[in-house]
């Protein structure tokens, strides 16, 4: 590496001390602190481990994460095979610019988006009912502020996040090989069970890992359409932080950490998915 080299990766190297590195080791250090008297403890980490409430909140955040992770991965997944095999250039580059603004479209405003189409005074949901006579709140007993309301909201960003993350691995695909599989008398569902699966799904796991940890860490939209109904860590966190309960930054530092502790464990699965990936390219 050249100094000049070295000096252009030198503000990536700083953002990432000030706004990752440090921040993590402040949040992990008040996690062995006690909030009242700033005593070095381990009550902050027991409280999680033996208080049902917070154990709940890693348990919602975790289901929550990876059922709209699996559902996320296999629809973007075939999403994304659909805009790969697009002839028409157009629409596949409107497609990819539509799943960029999509997949970047969270928080609040995608909140009161859906809150607005799918709440109980909604478009959709009026519109069903007065055309179709379907209350999908009374009748059908749906709810946008539940469990399945935020996976429903989640799926807005992970679908599309998921086919920009897989059409590259499609592109990585060679014609070669299905031609090569093809001579040998295979047919298409042979040459996707025994060549394109097999090759594509390290890429499609470490891609819904990158789902899970997106989803894992999504603040603001839980936020706004649960308002405290649906224990996630993340907005556990916000309580305790803003004293909306109780002022306990000792505690809201160690779920930070727990949080911290299994996305580490997802990207490392992550990695490890890349590196199986970068064998079969040659990397």
């Amino acid at each position: 590496y050249t100094l000049t080299g070295w000096l252009g990766f030198l503000p990536f190297l700083v953002f990432c001390l000030l706004f990752e590195i440090l921040p993590a080791i402040m949040i992990i250090q008040g996690s062995f602190l006690d909030s009242t008297t700033g005593a070095f403890t381990l009550n902050n980490y027991q409280r999680i481990l033996t208080q049902a409430s917070n154990l709940h909140a890693f348990q919602n955040s975790i289901s929550l994460a990876l059922v709209t992770a699996l559902i996320g991965g296999v629809l973007g997944f075939f999403a994304a095979y659909g805009v790969y095999n697009l002839r028409a250039s157009w629409l596949r580059n409107l497609l990819i610019g539509f799943s960029s603004i999509a997949a970047n479209f969270a928080g609040i405003p995608l909140a009161f988006a859906f809150i607005s189409t799918l709440g109980a005074t909604g478009f959709v949901t009026l519109l069903l009912l007065h055309w179709f006579h379907i209350d999908l709140y009374q009748g059908l007993n749906f709810s946008l502020y539940t469990f399945w309301g935020l996976v429903l909201a989640y799926s807005y960003f992970e679908i599309p996040l998921m086919v920009l993350i897989t059409l590259p691995a499609l592109d990585a695909v060679q014609p070669q090989w299905r031609e090569a599989a093809t001579s040998l008398g295979a047919s298409n569902f042979t040459y996707w069970r025994r060549v394109a699966l097999p090759i594509l799904m390290p890429s499609l796991i470490a891609a819904t890992m990158l789902l899970f940890a997106n989803a894992f860490g999504a603040f603001a939209t839980a936020y706004a359409l649960a308002q405290g109904a649906i224990n996630l860590v993340p907005i556990l966190i916000s309580f305790v932080v803003n004293g909306n309960v109780s002022l306990d930054t000792g505690l809201g530092n160690a779920l930070a950490a727990g949080m911290i502790i299994v996305l580490l464990i997802v990207v490392w699965l992550y990695t490890s998915m890349l590196r199986r990936v970068s064998k079969w390219q040659g990397r």
